[in-house]
């Protein structure tokens, strides 16, 4: 039962003061991290793809239910981290509510997530560049554009954005949400003028049938698109760097939720109204519909908005990357040498660096399109455990000061376990084969390590 040993929040917040993150974020940062990873590429990108292979105009439908399935656990979320402002997210909660093994297990995935993610959205920033530049007449050599497995020798503008961005994060947080503030606008405004110029150009026709692939197809599709809501869990990771996370995290991770759904839903309906679903099966289906109606120099702006969007995610996943790795190392189970904060910088400066440097390693070298879904199952795994464990400290500390109480918490719970269960439940099958490998693995590298290291095992062994 070891393994089920439960940190105390009053020593996680004890331990947050000796070794804590500068506190730099208010509301409105919050605010624009979470949609500064929420939109990017799901809404510039996933969204044509899942219409034309799973949902069709129904695509509006697969939204609706992950936007409800994230909204389940967004309450959830937003409970246990004004709760328990710390670092780590939902690896933080489960380590207070459901043990230590099970704490590991839910880091270890998101670690992928948040790895594989950043990975994936380099590689397709690398791809809107070269499209942008081949379009003005300069064609970058596939040499250095394309991994080795695509006939190139290494993705070098995957690698470049990856490393840049290391750089900010590594200079600090309020700088890196400045940039990120401005990109988040630059991408909004693009979504603004598909929208304006898309809207009025609305045939209904289009959205008939609704459900082409049937109701199965929508269930789908509401899988595959969850990909672009995983953004506001990048929110929670940010708790430690709040000046008031008691306040400003439920508006962050609420607040963000809320205006993507609202857009992604939006454009959806507009993309699948202007033009056949079938035709959306490409990387830039936002684009591609402005110019399918007559408007070259509104989609050329749109591309340049695409960029922007898909930057910050990459700069947002990048982050919380650095803070899951930050929050596992304090607590021992994985080298707690990596973990010091820059004296100047107040930033987790060398697993910023190391994170990095695999992610542009990953992103440069490797096809990972074959392993993107495991971002899907490793999010979904942990918001079935945060809503999980947001019942469970109801139980076990019921009068626990809590700023922020998810409303009908035995319904909402409930209902974010089951939904984020049937998301799961509707990935291929390689997806959830390959999640067990990696949760294997994990498994193994914390009986070699983690387990005997551990804070917690060092100071039961002191009592």
């Amino acid at each position: 039962m070891s393994y089920l040993r439960t940190k105390s929040i009053e020593s996680m917040l004890e331990g947050a003061e000796k070794k804590s993150l500068k506190k730099s974020l208010g509301a409105l940062d919050l605010v624009m991290l979470g949609i500064g990873c929420i939109i990017g590429t799901g809404i510039f990108v996933l969204t044509g793809i899942a219409a034309a292979k799973y949902a069709g105009p129904g695509i509006m439908i697969s939204f609706v239910m992950s936007g409800l399935t994230c909204a389940f656990a967004a309450l959830a979320y937003a409970e246990l981290a004004s709760a328990v402002p710390i670092a780590g997210s939902a690896y933080t909660y489960t380590y207070a509510t459901l043990g230590e093994i099970v704490a590991w297990i839910v880091g270890w995935n998101l670690v992928l997530e948040y790895s594989v993610g950043s990975a994936a959205v380099a590689a397709g920033w690398a791809g809107y560049v070269g499209g942008l530049l081949k379009s003005a007449g300069v064609t970058l050599p596939l040499a250095w554009t394309a991994v080795p497995a695509d006939g190139g020798i290494a993705n070098l503008p995957a690698i470049g954005i990856c490393l840049f961005l290391t750089f900010l994060l590594v200079r600090g947080t309020k700088e890196t949400a400045s940039l990120n503030r401005i990109l988040v606008f630059i991408k909004l405004a693009a979504v603004f003028i598909f929208l304006a110029l898309a809207g009025p150009k609305v045939n209904p026709a289009n959205w008939s049938p609704l459900m082409p692939f049937g109701f199965s197809g929508v269930a789908a599709g509401a899988s595959i698109v969850f990909f672009a809501y995983i953004g506001f869990d990048a929110v929670a990771t940010a708790s430690e760097e709040c000046r008031n996370p008691n306040r400003d995290l439920p508006i962050g991770i609420i607040g963000s939720l809320l205006v993507c759904t609202v857009l992604y839903i939006a454009v959806a309906a507009v993309l699948t109204g202007v033009v056949p679903y079938s035709e959306l099966n490409n990387t830039e289906p936002v684009a591609y519909a402005l110019r399918a109606i007559g408007y070259n120099f509104g989609s050329a702006m749109v591309g340049t908005g695409a960029i922007c969007g898909i930057t910050t995610v990459l700069l947002v996943l990048m982050y919380g990357q650095s803070r899951i790795f930050f929050a596992m190392s304090r607590d021992g189970l994985i080298p707690a040498g990596i973990c010091k904060v820059h004296p100047t910088y107040g930033t987790p400066y060398i697993i910023t660096i190391i994170a990095g440097i695999a992610v542009a390693l990953i992103a440069g070298f490797l096809p990972i399109g074959i392993i993107a879904e495991l971002t899907n199952i490793g999010t979904l795994f942990a918001f079935v455990v945060a809503a999980i464990g947001v019942a469970v400290l109801r139980v076990k500390q019921p009068d626990l000061v809590r700023p922020f109480r998810c409303p009908m918490v035995n319904v909402v719970a409930p209902l974010a376990v089951l939904s984020c269960g049937y998301l799961m439940y509707n990935l291929p099958m390689d997806t959830w084969i390959r999640f067990a490998v990696w949760s294997a693995i994990g498994f193994l590298v914390y009986f070699a390590y983690g387990y005997k290291n551990s804070t917690l095992n060092k100071d039961n062994r002191a009592a």
